[in-house]
Formats: C-alpha cells, sequence, structure tokens
C-alpha cells in the first residue's frame, strides 16, 4: 500500500512525540494502521509525504542510488540572480561536502493554501519563488542550499517525489496511491 499524505506544517513525521508539551504528530490524522513514512519532511517544511507499508518499496522511494527526483516550491527571501541559480544547478558546497546538481528555475507564486503561521512578509525586502528538483537527500537540505547561495528559504513545500505528486490534495488529506 502507497498514501499520499499532505504534511501540514508543524507536524512531526512520526507517529509519537515525547517532548513536553508534544507536538502534532501523523498518528493525528486517521491514517491506515501498519504505514510508515518513506523519507521525511522537516517539521517546519509542508507538503508531499509517502507512507507504506511495504519495505521493498519504502527503499527505492529514498535510497539516493535510485535517484528520484524529489520536487519542491521554495519561497526565498532576496533576488534570485543568475549567479545563484548557476551555483544551485551545479552542486553547493556545504559543510558536509557537496550537493549533487539540482534542476533550479523562477516560477511564479504558486497557488497553494495558506499556512499556519503565515510566513512574515516585509516591504523592504523582496522575495522569490523557485522550483527545485533534488536527487539526494540530506537533513535540511533544500534550507542549507539555498542560504548557501544567499537566499534563505521562508516557506518549503514538497510537490512531489517521482511520478508522485501531491495533485490537489489538501493539507491533512491523504489518499492511497
Amino acid at each position: 500500500m502507497l498514501i499520499a499524505f499532505n504534511k501540514p506544517y508543524g507536524v512531526l513525521c512520526q507517529f509519537t512525540d515525547r517532548s513536553a508539551p508534544p507536538r502534532p504528530t501523523l498518528a493525528g490524522f486517521g491514517l491506515p494502521p501498519g504505514v510508515y513514512p518513506a523519507g521525511r519532511l522537516d517539521h517546519d517544511s509542508e507538503g508531499l509525504l509517502l507512507l507504506t507499508d511495504d519495505g521493498a518499496l519504502a527503499h527505492r522511494l529514498t535510497d539516493p542510488r535510485h535517484k528520484q527526483p524529489k520536487t519542491y516550491w521554495v519561497q526565498v527571501e532576496g533576488e534570485p540572480g543568475a549567479a545563484a541559480l548557476q551555483a544551485l544547478r551545479q552542486g553547493v558546497a556545504l559543510n558536509d561536502g557537496p550537493t549533487r546538481p539540482a534542476d533550479v528555475r523562477r516560477i511564479e507564486p504558486p497557488e497553494l493554501w495558506p499556512r499556519d503561521p503565515p510566513v512574515r512578509f516585509r516591504k523592504t525586502v523582496p522575495d522569490a519563488w523557485l522550483e527545485l528538483v533534488l536527487r539526494e537527500g540530506r537533513n535540511r537540505q533544500v534550507r542549507r542550499m539555498t542560504a548557501a547561495v544567499g537566499l534563505p528559504t521562508l516557506r518549503l513545500v514538497r510537490v512531489a517525489i517521482g511520478p508522485h505528486g501531491l495533485d490537489g490534495l489538501q493539507p491533512g488529506r491523504w489518499r492511497k496511491t
């Protein structure tokens, strides 16, 4: 079984949380029993999370050797210039080594659901949206890559993993795929 879930902002990619006070987890969304996340999304990221009860499928979806592209829409602070975009395309040097090259392009602000809490708006600081496609998955990689080229991430939404996309799925909702 494969489940596509639109993870809301502020939800942990696990079913339990032992912190005090406890934070929202996947347990609150009525997911079928026996499924677990194939990969992760940070607490402060939103969008597509795949869950499965099939360990081999989870491995194929998450192992970098299978190079499943992961597509993100990223709202960044600042104006992305040609040099910053080219650096992302070539791969960025991070403290844990260089990243693989990414596909990146500037996009118009996408039609998305409101985020709670909303992204802080500042009249004096421009922002822009990028579509970024990665074929690896390091901890907080998109945020670290955009910061490395001088474009801090304001909002991060994963919209696809390989052939699986959100396709209109609203936050907190899921479907079998």
